[in-house]
């Protein structure tokens, strides 16, 4: 409105110091996870065409019925905003001929997605997702280990109260068969049924176990169970990963409600819950897509993946103690005429790996030190005549003759707190 001052739009919103270096630790953590198990950084536009998620996501499911930012460009062509990236990843290993490289093919993403949805805490209509992608193989040590990196990453990041949630969705023939089953079942209970489950029985009768309709869960505490259908090979599959889950001494919980919602799971499908978190629960999960890539025009392609909100990481992680200082000096000047040499000394010294501000020379000395204070800096480097190291601990000055000696005398100090490149 006019006059008004502006915001953000519902459900979006700013990061702001000190939460964003909470985010970029947690950024920096994944990718010396990822990239320790061979995961390579990828990116992928956060546009894409809408037929893409229709297609891979399923023309069913909540997300491309009710949450997708979708609009026309300039030439009339639908476009929308990437609602998740499983889709967009194997687009792009379609696109760019990815099956002849060494299989499997092992890739990590970070970056904003869109879903219009009611926002709740941790939950938003822009939000981050970390996500990890392996294409190329039906090996059920693969979805093993995908599990296993997606846990370190929680657990590493302090989340709390964590449970793992376990089932296998079989095969599409299989899931068909045992869709209709259900869908009968469901049919003979209608009047019990929440309205937006009978409203999907015959496109989606497995989201009726996502239901919290206290009439509905009811209803699905009787229904038949995919589970107990999975044929030879499903079930020889998800035996695998029960059994190397186990051996590495990893607690889950087989949850036969368990269907996810995006229509290209088959086989193993898990859920990281952080009871943290109130009733939306969930922190991340994945699982198999073993048919994706085909069906968008792709090779027969096994694949295993998983993706974790990043705002949903950190809320379970609670309070994080306060980080340190994002200073380690502050180069101060006495007047504006040593701007250049205080300019030149910043340079060196971020240089030899410390973290430096500038001061504003414009300002008093002590204004400038006043705010290296309040920066929780370790010291100010006076530039005047000569130069001047200041520790703010304790007040006490010295005089120095250039850049390694502060580095020497913060090493001296405390060898901890100087960067690498320093030591």
């Amino acid at each position: 409105m006019p006059g008004e001052r502006p915001r953000a739009p519902r459900g979006t919103f700013d990061v702001l110091p000190p939460e964003s270096e909470r985010r970029e630790r947690l950024r920096a953590l994944c990718a010396e996870v990822l990239a320790g198990a061979g995961y390579r950084y990828v990116e992928t536009p956060v546009i894409e065409h809408t037929e893409l998620f229709v297609r891979g996501v399923g023309e069913a499911t909540d997300i491309v019925r009710k949450e997708m930012f979708t609009f026309a460009d300039k030439g009339g062509r639908s476009l929308t905003l990437r609602p998740e990236n499983t889709a967009g990843i194997c687009r792009a290993y379609v696109e760019h001929g990815m099956h002849k490289w060494p299989q499997p093919v092992r890739l990590w993403y970070w970056g904003p997605f869109f879903r219009h949805e009611a926002p709740q805490a941790g939950r938003y209509r822009q939000f981050t997702q970390v996500g990890a992608e392996a294409l190329g193989s039906d090996d059920p040590a693969l979805d093993a280990e995908l599990i296993l990196l997606l846990r370190e990453i929680l657990e590493r990041a302090g989340a709390r109260h964590l449970r793992l949630r376990l089932a296998s969705l079989g095969s599409p023939a299989t899931r068909a068969v045992y869709a209709e089953e259900l869908r009968q079942y469901l049919k003979q209970r209608e009047q019990l049924l929440a309205p937006e489950v009978r409203e999907r029985i015959d496109k989606n009768p497995l989201r009726a176990f996502d239901s919290d309709h206290p009439s509905t869960r009811a209803v699905m505490a009787q229904a038949p169970r995919l589970l107990d259908r999975l044929d030879a090979d499903d079930r020889e599959h998800f035996a695998c990963v029960r059994a190397l889950l186990d051996a590495v001494g990893v607690e889950y919980e087989v949850d036969p409600t368990l269907v996810r919602g995006l229509d290209y799971y088959t086989r193993t499908v898990f859920e990281f819950e952080s009871q943290a978190l109130g009733a939306q629960r969930g922190v991340g999960g994945g699982g198999r897509y073993d048919r994706l890539i085909e069906e968008l025009g792709g090779p027969p392609t096994a694949a295993c993946g998983w993706a974790a909100g990043v705002e949903r990481i950190l809320l379970a992680a609670g309070d994080q103690p306060a980080s340190e200082s994002h200073v380690d000096v502050l180069v101060a000047t006495v007047d504006a005429a040593r701007a250049a040499r205080a300019l030149t000394l910043a340079r060196e010294l971020r240089s030899l790996g410390l973290r430096v501000e500038l001061g504003d020379s414009r300002r008093a000395l002590r204004r400038q030190l006043r705010h290296a204070d309040r920066l929780g800096a370790r010291a100010a480097v006076i530039v005047g005549d000569d130069l001047q190291l200041k520790r703010l601990a304790d007040g006490s000055q010295v005089a120095i003759g250039g850049a390694a000696e502060v580095v020497e005398i913060l090493r001296t100090q405390d060898p901890s707190q100087v960067g690498q490149e320093a030591s």
